[in-house]
């Protein structure tokens, strides 16, 4: 064998060592970085986290229950609100139909004659008669607030003359009011003659009530009483 036929062969023979020791190499690294994939792999695993994603979901179907719940409250809020309403409701309803329709209104001007006459007894004494001429029951006011001629005021009423409830009028009744006109003793001041008596009604209307013939004479001892049912309760003051 040649010199160079033996440097052929081991320079084929270095090359297969080579060659397999390259292939080797290879293989580990092949293997080196296979490694990690399951572990790359475990990692995904781990993010996933199934169990906890069906607790999440649990947790979702929770919320989802109490949805009902919470809107059972709202349309128990509602109804509540709704009950509220319409309590106040019926409370502002029961305080407009406070006042009874059936009873009557009060009397106006135009709906009363009176009448004034001289009464046979007291002494100084004028009866006042009060008629309803309209179509209604009406009740009038708590006493008469005579004005006589230019008085600035009117007179006083007799307290001890005051009935338990108003006079009322159904049509064609008449009520009474005594008036003492003077003290009939010369005790009384400021006397003065007059012929106008007016009566005003707390609707602002006025009755022009004629007197007795000749007029009538007043002094500070001028009292009327409250209206009265009869006329003896009108003249007992």
């Amino acid at each position: 064998m040649s010199a160079r036929t033996t440097r052929t062969r081991l320079f084929a023979a270095t090359t297969v060592a080579l060659a397999a020791l390259s292939l080797t190499a290879c293989e580990g690294d092949g293997a080196d970085s296979g490694a990690p994939a399951p572990a790359a792999n475990t990692s995904v695993a781990g993010n996933t986290n199934q169990p906890s994603a069906k607790g999440g979901s649990g947790d979702a179907k929770e919320d989802t229950a109490q949805a009902p719940d919470s809107g059972k409250g709202a349309g128990a809020g509602s109804a509540a609100g709704s009950g509220s309403e319409a309590g106040s409701g019926a409370g502002s309803g029961a305080g407009e139909d406070q006042s009874d329709p059936g009873l009557p209104g009060k009397c106006s001007a135009s709906d009363v004659r009176i009448t004034a006459a001289n009464a046979p007894r007291p002494i100084n004494h004028l009866l006042l008669t009060a008629t309803n001429t309209g179509s209604k029951t009406c009740a009038l006011p708590e006493y008469p607030a005579a004005r006589f001629g230019e008085a600035q005021s009117v007179p006083p009423v007799a307290e001890s003359s005051k009935p338990q409830s108003l006079t009322t009028l159904a049509p064609g009744e008449s009520g009474y009011a005594g008036v003492r006109l003077s003290s009939g003793d010369g005790s009384g001041e400021g006397g003065y003659d007059t012929q106008t008596l007016t009566i005003p009604f707390e609707d602002g209307s006025i009755a022009r009530v004629t007197l007795p013939s000749g007029g009538v004479f007043v002094d500070s001892a001028l009292t009327v009483t409250y209206w009265q049912t009869s006329a003896a309760n009108a003249l007992e003051y």
